[in-house]
């Protein structure tokens, strides 16, 4: 069974666009974790400080070990000052699709 992950984050007044090309630069380091398969970033449609995130991993072992890939905790770094409140996720065992 797939790991995923379904989050949001609700950017500080104004800082959606910064917020969402942090986690773009995420999105393009995730291109060679071993062991992702979907890191989606989008905005909400109505509200565009609020940021999605959707992820689809072989494991939650590959996800916790994206965690030290070079550069990512620099990019949270960057990101945890422009996010306002504490940020909502979900768990997911994927079924299929």
């Amino acid at each position: 069974m797939k790991y995923g992950l379904s989050g949001s984050f609700t950017a500080v007044e104004g800082k959606g666009d910064e917020l969402v090309s942090i986690l773009e630069d995420a999105a393009n380091l995730m291109k060679t974790a071993k062991g992702c398969l979907i890191y989606i970033v989008g905005q909400q449609s109505d509200d565009k400080d609020i940021v999605h995130v959707f992820e689809v991993w072989d494991s939650k072992q590959d996800h916790d070990d994206s965690l030290s890939i070079d550069g990512v905790r620099e990019l949270i770094g960057k990101a945890m000052p422009i996010i306002d409140g504490k940020p909502n996720g979900t768990e997911i065992d994927i079924a299929g699709g």
